[in-house]
């Protein structure tokens, strides 16, 4: 019973807070029908004065806009609260004002007479300029922010997105982080979009106002001259009074609500609220302070200026940039002098001397240290966890450690990466900075450091970290300088792959298959082929992009196959056509039509008559022909990129080996099948043919 009775509590909390919107909506509309008596509406305004100060105080400590992303929503229900508020206080006024300045409840009598002294002719003059200020000035200014930032929200989300899959590419976030940070560019946009209609809203209540304004005090005279047999002073003095407290009651809130709106939209996104901003960037430079002081110390000198008002400001502000400079200048704690160590004896060289050669290493200046210091919680540290994660799940090997150091011999902010010792990469990083990279289409210029991507080699530019959403918002892929090395190195672990996969890490895969399957692997290693013939399949697979993740299909293909022959390359060959619904679905994924590239069958005779001259080797071509070839390679496949299709050229078995190798130094992201490699349910659709020239 219990259990029965908590149940039906959380359902009803439920559906409670899921109508909690349409109820409040709907008593809004019905205020405007139903007449309300005066104590209500003192208590309506009350809630309306508290809700408008609730929203304003929220935009000044909300850090990022999608924070406060129900904005747009609140000011239209504030909106038609106030509109509801004043239809069901006009109301009264013209019903009951005949009777005095309370009529309406005692806040509108209030408003009527303590801010404005109870002179009509003054409460007319500051309702209007409290309906302009919010009308011309802040409206306009927020609606205008709001429109702005909604077009360059719009026209940055393709580089957002394509940052996105960059991080996500290099294993950097995963797929739950990659989607939630998608959902937050749509979500900007669609923020800053109803931003720009729910400013509408409040200056379609400024207007509302005035009307307002003008409808009850003509109505109120009417009223009280000839139904309440009123003279006009007195049914001017009551009916306006209480026409003008009505107004104010509701136009001071609006100018609040009006206020937060500029305040979110006009916010750049931090990790500060607007108070330590203010305080940050406003208060903090003792220059600025000093000039300002000075200034107002020489106005406050001037005959007949009022001095006491300038001499104590500048006095306050003096002090203010005193107090802040001598902050500035107080020296850091001294550390602590280091013991001086004991001389000790020089040990004898033994081979603990002689150091390994790394596998993978990262070398840094000293610059990027912080990058990579576990003290200061480095970034590019999990970022590389990240790389060598993905890269193990998407390959089906774990590449060894990478070996980070700093190395005083490379420039502050350069880094090289190097494979068993040797450099295979290099670039320059900046901390602090980011990387704003040109995928093509940009809509303006940056001022930075000009430079290009070290991984892809595309134009960039090392840009401050008040640029970062300038460069988003003119289409550039911004990333930070922890991300450039990481990007990188991931690139050069990619295409570096099967120098990665040593005889080490294929006995480490064979224990991993062994867990699970000890008869697959016993009977394969070392009793029907060895340890390195293995590992030179496996490194020719991953040689042309194949992962090694079904190592299932690989040793039993290989245990078919290795009676018959020992040769490496038949084996690769073998291999991959046991893989081959893998290898489609790499290149193809989720489509069943295979747009490829053919050879004419002229060429197709020539290449076959040259491979069986060889011996099966297709050791070489003719120059000429190679030449065409290599020349007709280069513009299919750069025609196959501009249509937006994978560059796959479908030859039959005995010349893909041949072509593979021959055409990879030409154009590298050339992928070479063969036709016993494409699964029957495939449908093959040629797009471009090889020597029809």
């Amino acid at each position: 019973m219990d259990a029965q009775a908590n149940a039906l509590t959380i359902m009803g909390n439920m559906n409670i807070s899921k109508l909690a919107g349409p109820v409040l909506v709907i008593l809004i509309l019905a205020m405007m029908i139903l007449p309300l008596p005066p104590i209500l509406l003192d208590l309506l305004f009350t809630f309306n004065i508290a809700l408008s100060m609730m929203v304003l105080l929220v935009s000044l400590y909300t850090q990022k806009p999608l924070e406060f992303a129900v904005f747009p929503t609140v000011l239209l229900v504030t909106t038609l609260l106030r509109l509801s508020l004043n239809v069901a206080s006009s109301r009264i006024v013209l019903l009951e004002g005949h009777t005095g300045p309370d009529a309406a409840g005692k806040v509108i009598e209030a408003f009527g007479h303590f801010l404005v002294g109870g002179n009509y002719t003054v409460g007319i003059v500051v309702f209007i300029i409290l309906v302009v200020i919010n009308f011309v000035v802040i409206t306009k200014g927020a609606g205008r922010i709001a429109e702005v930032s909604a077009r360059f929200t719009l026209d940055a989300m393709p580089g957002k997105q394509m940052a996105i899959d960059a991080d996500l590419n290099a294993g950097l976030i995963g797929e739950d982080e990659a989607r939630k940070r998608r959902s937050q560019v749509s979500q900007e946009a669609d923020f800053f979009g109803s931003m720009d209609g729910a400013s509408k809203f409040v200056r379609g209540d400024a207007v509302a106002g005035i009307l307002i304004m003008l409808i009850n005090v003509i109505g109120g005279l009417l009223v009280g001259m000839l139904q309440h047999n009123l003279d006009f002073a007195t049914a001017a003095s009551n009916y306006t009074l209480l026409t003008i407290g009505d107004g104010l009651v509701a136009q001071i809130p609006a100018l609040v609500i009006s206020t937060a709106a500029g305040i979110v939209v006009s916010r750049v996104s931090t990790d500060e609220d607007l108070s330590q901003q203010l305080i940050n960037q406003l208060f903090n430079r003792p220059q600025v302070l000093i000039l300002t002081a000075s200034i107002l110390g020489m106005l406050g000198l001037i005959p007949g200026m009022p001095h006491l008002a300038f001499l104590t400001l500048a006095s306050i502000m003096a002090g203010g940039a005193y107090l802040i400079n001598k902050r500035m200048r107080a020296p850091p704690p001294l550390p602590a002098a280091p013991a001086v160590p004991t001389p000790a004896e020089v040990p004898e060289v033994s081979w603990n001397d002689v150091m390994p050669v790394d596998v993978l290493g990262l070398e840094v200046g000293y610059r990027l240290i912080p990058l990579v210091d576990r003290v200061q919680d480095g970034e590019l540290l999990r970022r590389i966890k990240g790389i060598r994660k993905k890269f193990a799940q998407e390959m089906g090997f774990l590449v060894p450690s990478v070996h980070i150091r700093d190395n005083l011999e490379l420039r502050p902010n350069a880094y090289r990466i190097t494979l068993k010792g040797v450099e295979v990469g290099h670039g320059e990083a900046f901390a602090g900075m980011f990387l704003a990279i040109n995928p093509g289409r940009v809509l303006g210029e940056l001022t930075g450091t000009p430079t290009k991507d070290p991984a892809f080699g595309l134009p960039a530019v090392w840009v401050e970290a008040e640029q970062r959403d300038i460069a988003q918002n003119y289409g550039y892929t911004v990333v930070d300088a922890s991300t450039v090395v990481a990007t990188h190195l991931s690139n050069l672990i990619q295409s570096h792959a099967p120098e990665l996969l040593g005889r080490e890490e294929v006995q480490q895969l064979l224990d991993h298959v062994a867990r699970e399957s000890p008869k697959l692997t016993e009977d394969l290693v070392p009793k029907q082929i060895s340890l390195g013939t293995l590992q030179k399949v496996l490194q020719g697979l991953l040689d042309e992009g194949v992962h090694i993740r079904d190592m299932r299909t690989i040793i039993e293909t290989l245990s078919d196959h290795v009676v018959r022959t020992q040769n490496v390359e038949e084996l690769i060959a073998a291999v991959r056509v046991a893989l081959g619904r893998a290898i489609i679905q790499q290149i193809y994924a989720g489509s069943d039509e295979l747009q490829v590239i053919a050879l004419d069958p002229r060429l197709e005779h020539i290449l076959m008559q040259a491979t069986q001259s060889q011996g099966g080797e297709g050791a070489g071509l003719e120059p000429g022909l190679a030449e065409n070839l290599l020349r007709q390679v280069d513009a299919v496949v750069q025609q196959q990129e501009q249509l937006g299709l994978a560059a796959v050229l479908l030859v039959p078995a005995p010349l893909r080996l041949l072509l593979s190798r021959f055409l990879r130094r030409a154009a590298p992201q050339l992928r070479v099948i063969s036709h016993a490699e494409v699964p029957d349910s495939k449908n093959i659709k040629v797009t471009a043919v090889l020597g029809n020239q």
